[in-house]
């Protein structure tokens, strides 16, 4: 290939520069909110998880969330000493250990989900409900097929 790019190319790379930059924009006002409850990111989201889905194998935590598999435990037992979150051995297999929001934790997350729910909204107000899930399924049309492209 030349220096030029056709149209196609050009159009990939600058859907990826807009994306980056409104994905920044968008996390970075997220990231802010999380914080303004004393909660990082990472546990913010392994507390929505567990509010959101209830009882998970620590293991599929990773899976649900933007965290890193080894930071999982630390963020686990950070929150464990807060007191928002329980370890459960599961009974039939002594491999698997769950994770379940505490009555306390539910309690505060109760009063922060709303709140962050509309700082999220407000945060797409420049978009219509119609364009919002247009938006939803050309985001997971283009990462299945990222996932397929070596």
């Amino acid at each position: 290939m030349t220096g030029r790019i056709d149209e196609d190319h050009a159009a990939s790379l600058k859907a990826f520069v807009v994306l980056s930059k409104a994905y920044k924009t968008v996390m970075d006002r997220a990231v802010k909110d999380m914080k303004q409850y004393g909660l990082s990111p990472s546990e913010f989201m392994i507390l929505e998880v567990l509010y959101t889905k209830g009882r998970i194998p620590l293991q599929q935590i990773g899976e649900k969330v933007l965290v890193t598999s080894g930071s999982i435990t630390y963020n686990v037992d950070k929150l464990e000493k807060k007191g928002f979150l329980k370890r459960i051995p599961c009974e039939e297999d002594r491999r698997v250990i769950y994770a379940d929001i505490t009555a306390k934790g539910r309690e505060q997350f109760d009063l922060i989900f709303p709140k962050h729910t509309s700082t999220i909204h407000s945060l797409a107000r420049g978009l219509s409900l119609e364009e919002k899930r247009e938006v939803i399924e050309l985001l997971k049309k283009w990462g299945k097929g990222a996932e397929h492209d070596n």
